[in-house]
């Protein structure tokens, strides 16, 4: 039965051990110490990632939304401008019809009338063939 008895270490007798198991004790403790913080300030990180991951899906689909909303916004007046475009050469072409009938009775009747030159808006832009008026806007029309 004797083996069955733990034999004595020298750190039960001799004093400097003990204190060299104190020690090694006490790192012990400051180690699962210093990893329990460890392990918290992760799961913090974790937790404020999560949030900011969160927040970025949620911008993300803010702007998403303003942008389908700005694309649709911009077919529609793609749409406008192009009905816009028509109506103006269709009235170009009128306006030169009546010109022509003007020529006619210039000619015929011996008037003197005195017929403005038809400016073509698409050779030159930059000349407008109607005074400037200010383009009114209002804050419903660029809210998103």
């Amino acid at each position: 039965m004797a083996s069955a008895q733990r034999p004595a270490s020298s750190s039960d007798s001799d004093p400097r051990y003990a204190n060299i198991d104190e020690k090694k004790r006490k790192r012990m403790l400051s180690n699962r110490e210093s990893a329990r913080r460890s392990r918290m300030r992760k799961q913090k990180q974790l937790g404020d990632l999560a949030e900011e991951v969160s927040a970025l899906q949620k911008e993300k689909s803010q702007v998403s939304e303003r942008i389908s909303v700005a694309a649709q916004r911009y077919i529609e007046m793609q749409s406008a401008n192009n009905i816009l475009r028509a109506q103006a050469m269709e009235l170009t072409d009128r306006l030169r019809s009546l010109n022509s009938v003007l020529h006619i009775v210039e000619e015929v009747g011996g008037y003197d009338v005195v017929i403005p030159e038809i400016p073509d808006p698409l050779l030159e832009p930059w000349q407008l063939p109607c005074p400037i008026q200010p383009i009114i806007a209002s804050v419903d029309m660029l809210e998103y």
